[in-house]
């Protein structure tokens, strides 16, 4: 089948990915955006560009019409998803299928099966994988207490109340007693309906300090799945990965052909094709349950890509046209060397790692051997508070873990971002701390270290210091690329500290 116009029905960091893989593949390109997007980096990226709504998702990204309206005014013939906002929704893939137009991603069957998150533990079950103990269907709408009361005690206790439709950590709380159980799944059902639109819930016990991991794969339309290398995505917070690498520490050669062979029989159950990944929790004597399944791209793929020399984006695009995988799957599970990925978003690591939205007033992206910065940020250009305020996917790849972390160590100290909060300190005090360095990693590891920090700061610049470096980044600005633009010199040598010593310099001069 030949593409040749891809709507990239999304926005950011992962707009910009998708535009970059099209244009190398020769495949035109159309954006859409919101009004606070109008002037974002993945609008100036595409070769069309079109808007779709005011600033709230509701009224612009998750809008399946006004997708489908783009589509047909710009003559793309195929859509791609992203991650987030419409990407794992049946409706859309539906839609878009409907419209004659090719859905680069998996099947709307696959998704809705798999987006139920007992439905997806059915058919784990069904092709002999293991799953986390918990409910075998929803819990009723109107279920009396005392039947709540029994589910849960059947499974025991601490457990977890969890979203059928959920994800990110949305509509899940952690109950430790029977008598938290029917204050959290109120507030479980609010949350999901919220976010969902859907406030089903199920139980599922709490592991002992598991660890997160997961499997990419890829599936074509000729029934061949290809499960990749694992990664390990343990070091989360409120729920989200802040940090993810590949290989796993805790995952050996065996148990690696193991989860990787799991992954794949729970794909071929629901005849899945394009890019998925299937997460596991593994407990500390080597056994692993399902967990979920995205139905998506991920995050954090590009740890993937740098172990592996494979192109994720390009693939789920060759597979959408029809074409076989053709990978050596002894390459895709053999890891050439360790990579780290560090989600940096626009919060504030000493207030709570509440957003910090506003506008980036000036931007030093990190360089050199084995970095990779996945952002659509560029000084000049505003972090809205409509959306997830992550800005950047920092990477590092090197021949082992104790070179790569060392390497991610010194990227760290070239990025500067001012204008806005960054929790960029918070990852180059994290990159120091000895429980992350030794690889001992659960689900709850990061929450642990934070405790022993005991609220100190992260931030050791005083509010005088950040207003002479906003100050000089402005004058900077003023003389240097045009407003909206990166800045590409390198960074200033010495890292933050020595680039605020010159700002302030520069500033007061």
């Amino acid at each position: 089948m030949e593409l040749k116009k891809v709507l990239i029905a999304n926005r950011g960091e992962i707009a910009v990915r998708v535009a970059r893989a099209c244009r190398e593949m020769g495949l035109a390109t159309v954006a859409v955006f919101s009004d606070c997007d109008r002037t974002g980096l993945h609008v100036r990226y595409a070769d069309e560009a079109y808007g779709i709504g005011s600033s709230p998702p509701r009224d612009s990204y998750l809008r399946i019409d006004r997708m489908l309206d783009v589509a047909r005014r710009s003559g793309a013939d195929a859509v791609h998803p992203g991650y987030g906002f419409l990407a794992e929704n049946e409706a859309f893939a539906t839609a878009v299928h409907d419209a004659g137009l090719t859905f680069i991603g998996p099947t709307p069957g696959a998704i809705a099966t798999m987006g139920s998150k007992t439905a997806a533990r059915e058919a784990a079950l069904r092709a002999g994988v293991a799953v986390v103990p918990g409910s075998e269907h929803p819990l009723e709408a109107d279920a009396p207490a005392g039947e709540i009361g029994r589910r849960a005690a059947a499974i025991g206790y601490p457990l977890l109340v969890k979203a059928v439709a959920g994800g990110g950590g949305k509509g899940m709380r952690l109950v430790t007693t029977p008598a938290d159980l029917e204050g959290a799944v109120r507030a479980a059902r609010s949350e999901a309906l919220t976010a969902f639109g859907d406030d089903a819930v199920y139980f599922e016990r709490r592991l002992d300090r598991p660890r997160h991991v997961e499997v990419q794969l890829l599936g074509d339309e000729h029934g061949h799945v290809l499960p990749f290398v694992e990664r390990e995505c343990s070091i989360q917070r409120r729920h989200q990965k802040v940090v993810e690498e590949t290989p796993s520490l805790a995952v050996s050669p065996a148990l690696r052909r193991a989860m990787t062979d799991a992954a794949a029989r729970v794909a071929r159950a629901v005849g899945y094709t394009s890019a998925g990944t299937v997460e596991f929790l593994l407990d500390g004597d080597g056994r692993f349950y399902f967990l979920e399944m995205n139905t998506r791209l991920q995050v954090e793929h590009p740890v993937t890509e740098m172990v592996t020399a494979v192109d994720l984006v390009h693939w789920q695009i060759r597979i959408a046209r029809g074409e076989r995988l053709d990978l050596d799957p002894e390459r895709v599970l053999t890891p050439l060397g360790h990579a780290v990925e560090c989600r940096i978003y626009a919060e504030d690591p000493d207030n709570n790692f509440l957003p910090s939205p506003g506008r980036i007033a000036q931007l030093r992206v990190p360089s050199g051997p084995g970095i990779r910065d996945d952002s659509a940020a560029a000084a000049g250009l505003d972090v809205p508070v409509f959306y997830d305020p992550m800005i950047s996917k920092l990477v590092a790849w090197a021949e082992d873990r104790p070179r790569v972390l060392a390497r991610m160590r010194r990227a760290l100290g070239e990025y500067v971002v001012t204008g806005i909060r960054t929790t960029i300190p918070f990852f180059t005090w994290l990159f120091e701390q000895e429980a992350f360095l030794d690889g001992r990693l659960h689900t709850a590891s990061l929450d642990e270290i934070l405790a022993a920090r005991n609220g100190r700061p992260f931030i050791d610049v005083s509010p005088e210091d950040e207003e002479v470096a906003v100050l000089a980044a402005a004058l900077e600005l003023s003389r240097g690329p045009s407003a909206g633009w990166p800045d590409t010199r390198p960074p200033c040598d010495g890292g933050p500290r020595r680039w605020r010593e010159r700002a302030r310099a520069e500033a007061l001069r």
